[in-house]
């Protein structure tokens, strides 16, 4: 019995230095067919919730969309960049979608007449065309499609397209101006424009003062450039004034621009500031009369003056002259009077009344009025 337990201790002990020392792990248990074998983690994944596109953006930015297109050649449109330099005499064509397309356009072409200039409408879009272009016609291009109703039209927003083009001429680094001199008023109120506009995008472009000689440097906070307009005095005051140029720089080559007055405005803006101030108040028969209208205003700013007299339902004759004029009023300061005289001679008893002036701007108007009695 003893004998046999031996042998199976024997044989046992064998067995185990034939597995090598293999162990095999602590509770492992075969994994049946198509059980996962990656094992459990005790990690929480956030849950992945889909992207949804804004349908809001994205409409508005397709409605934003620029309906401008320009004339590549070869019958190739493509849709402009917002700046765009062409060479002088090239053909400029540009078509913007929509049944009733408006333009706008340098105020050069428009003021002259330019036959140069052409603009269509067709069925589905509207057509500019400029040839043999020039320096002078850089600037500013724009289209926009035209609601209406009835005979009632307005601007759609949704539906617009522009472009900046320079003209690049040979020996014209500056849009060229129809004076050698020009004035520029500085109001207190408002930014005011030098409007040394370039023909070069890569043009540097800077502004000097005649006197004394030196360059008024372009800071950022006082003076910005923009090719697009010129040197912006954004807060303009007493100091700025004087004569001034601009000096361009381009490929090797400079070009000095035509000399600006800029005058400092003293009177702010609004309706015509406006007394009135007769010859005489009470006048004989058979003497002359004068009534007096005069309006202080912005140097740039016309007036436009109406009057109403006695003897007008009767058909007096009278003469109605207007004048005006800058002045200077200490400081540096100017102003722009307008006036307005009317004339009643041989003093009648039908002249006698109210007399009644009217001054009219662009913002607004103002009436005064005086008597003149028969003595």
């Amino acid at each position: 019995m003893k004998f046999w337990l031996l042998l199976g201790l024997l044989l046992l002990h064998e067995a185990l230095e034939d597995v090598g020392g293999q162990h095999s792990p602590k509770n492992k248990r075969p994994k049946e067919q198509g059980e996962n074998r990656i094992k459990p983690t005790n990690k929480k994944a956030k849950p992945k919730i889909p992207k949804v596109k804004d349908r809001d953006s994205t409409d508005s930015t397709a409605k934003s969309q620029s309906i401008m297109m320009q004339a590549m050649g070869n019958g190739r449109f493509q849709r402009p960049a917002a700046t765009v330099s062409l060479l002088a005499g090239q053909t400029l064509e540009l078509r913007c979608k929509g049944s009733k397309v408006e333009w706008s356009y340098p105020a050069y072409l428009d003021t002259f007449k330019d036959s140069r200039l052409t603009v269509k409408q067709s069925e589905r879009y509207g057509q500019l065309t400029l040839v043999n272009s020039t320096a002078a016609d850089t600037g500013e291009f724009s289209c926009w499609e035209q609601l209406c109703n009835g005979y009632i039209c307005r601007r759609d927003e949704a539906k617009t397209g522009s472009t900046y083009i320079f003209f690049t001429e040979k020996g014209e680094l500056f849009v060229p101006s129809p004076s050698y001199f020009d004035v520029v008023y500085l109001n207190p109120d408002r930014q005011a424009v030098v409007p040394c506009r370039v023909t070069a995008p890569s043009a540097k472009v800077t502004l000097h003062r005649e006197f004394p000689a030196k360059e008024i440097p372009a800071n950022g906070t006082d003076i910005v450039y923009d090719m697009k307009r010129g040197f912006v005095y954004l807060q303009p005051h007493s100091d700025h004034q004087g004569v001034v140029y601009c000096k361009a720089e381009a490929g090797g080559k400079s070009q000095i621009s035509v000399k600006y007055q800029l005058l400092y405005v003293e009177v702010p803006s609004g309706p015509p500031s406006t007394t009135i101030l007769a010859s005489s108040n009470k006048v004989r028969g058979g003497d002359d009369i004068s009534v007096l209208c005069t309006v202080l205003g912005e140097p740039d700013v016309e007036v436009e003056f109406r009057w109403l007299f006695p003897g007008q339902k009767d058909e007096r004759p009278v003469t109605i002259q207007d004048t005006w004029r800058l002045i200077h009023r200490g400081l540096g300061h100017t102003t722009r009077i307008s006036q307005s005289v009317i004339i009643v001679e041989d003093f009648e008893t039908i002249d006698a009344g109210y007399y009644i002036c009217t001054a009219q701007n662009l913002r607004g108007q103002t009436t005064v009025a005086t008597t003149v009695e028969f003595s």
